[in-house]
C-alpha cells in the first residue's frame, strides 16, 4: 500500500511540472505573450493540468474505496467461519 501512495504522489508531482499546451493554445498564448499579457498563459497551462488530472485522481479514489470495501468483506467473511 505504501508503494501505491508514493507512485501517485510522484506522478501527480511530476504532472504539476508539466506544460503540455495544443497547437492553438500555444499560439494563442504566444500571441499574448508577446503583447505583454502573461496571466493567460498561467491560467491555460492551469486548466490543461486539471484536466489530465482529474480522472486520474477520480479512478484511483474508486479504486481506494472498492479496495477497503473488499478487504473490510474478506474480514468479515473469514470471522464467522473458523472451523475449530
Amino acid at each position: 500500500m505504501k508503494k501505491i501512495i508514493v507512485t501517485l504522489i510522484i506522478l501527480v508531482s511530476h504532472s504539476l511540472l508539466a506544460s503540455a499546451q495544443c497547437a492553438m493554445c500555444k499560439a494563442t498564448l504566444e500571441n499574448n505573450i508577446s503583447n505583454g499579457n502573461i496571466g493567460i498563459a498561467s491560467g491555460i497551462n492551469f486548466g490543461i493540468l486539471y484536466l489530465f488530472v482529474a480522472p486520474y485522481l477520480f479512478i484511483s479514489v474508486i479504486a481506494f474505496f472498492w479496495y477497503r470495501t473488499s478487504k473490510r468483506n474478506a474480514n468479515k467473511s473469514f470471522d464467522g467461519h473458523w472451523a475449530g
